[in-house]
């Protein structure tokens, strides 16, 4: 797991290995990135007509860079006599297999909870393809059709917390109040401070949610068919996609933002 300062420069954005010409709108967010970037957490940067001149671009172009610095938290905007863009407080950075998740404080923690929770997955399935009943796998199955859901909007946020009550309602079905009460306080401490999750696979975002739902349907469909070996195998797979990102944690380079907290 690897707490990275925020990405408030362009080249920081696309996968490794993405190679391709900043667009316009891309520029002028790379330049309002820049402002933030060099100014106190809720500084005023000035007003939209003001860096829409500075950047020398038009409304439209203007507009979708803001949208691009704002989906990465590094302004706000207020309207107001004394309104505009302003620099964002930032969040520390943790990276969760193919995903980075934005977080509100003491990301250390959360990235030893979910290190711990991937260890703990295989004793939870095993449990759950054990002792399931009828009503179970209908709860499983309709926690499948949340993250179905979140996954045709291409919402990364729902589709995450969808994915985690997901594991927590396959954890409710161990006998074992200790196993399932410590693997659910480590998702309730991971999704307590989660802000914001965006994608960082170079697949689009609509390929990676279909192959992360198809893996979890067919986990279900282990769980339900009480086919162990299959479901510990899913779990492998499941675990190998945060396995390499989770080997340490390690905090921002030195000269980087300070990683403090702003409200996905």
């Amino acid at each position: 797991m690897v707490l990275e300062a925020p990405a408030f420069r362009r080249s920081d954005w696309p996968p490794p290995g993405a190679q391709s010409a900043a667009t316009r709108p891309e520029q002028a967010a790379e330049q309002l990135a820049e402002l933030a970037a060099g100014a106190e957490p809720g500084t005023r940067l000035g007003t939209k007509d003001e860096l829409r001149a500075l950047c020398g671009v038009s409304v439209g172009t203007f507009n979708e860079a803001l949208r691009l610095v704002q989906s990465r938290g590094l302004v706000t905007v207020r309207a107001g006599r004394v309104g505009g863009l302003f620099a964002s407080h930032q969040s520390a950075l943790v990276r969760l297999g193919n995903s980075m998740l934005a977080i509100d404080d003491d990301a250390t923690s959360v990235a030893d909870a979910v290190r711990i929770r991937d260890a703990l997955e295989p004793l939870v399935v095993e449990d759950a393809v054990r002792h399931r009943a009828a009503s179970d796998t209908e709860a499983l199955r309709q926690g499948l059709e949340r993250m179905r859901a979140a996954a045709d909007a291409l919402d990364a946020n729902d589709f995450l917390r969808a994915n985690w009550a997901l594991h927590a309602r396959i954890a409710e079905v161990s006998p074992s109040v200790l196993l399932r009460s410590f693997y659910l306080g480590l998702l309730e401490l991971i999704g307590s401070h989660t802000l914001s999750v965006r994608s960082v696979d170079p697949a689009p975002p609509a390929e990676y949610m279909e192959n992360r739902y198809r893996l979890h349907a067919d986990l279900v469909a282990a769980i339900d068919e009480q086919d162990s070996r299959r479901a510990l195998g899913l779990v492998r797979v499941h675990n190998a996609v945060t396995a390499p990102a989770t080997a340490q944690a390690t905090t921002p380079a030195a000269g980087a933002p300070p990683a403090t907290a702003r409200r996905r």
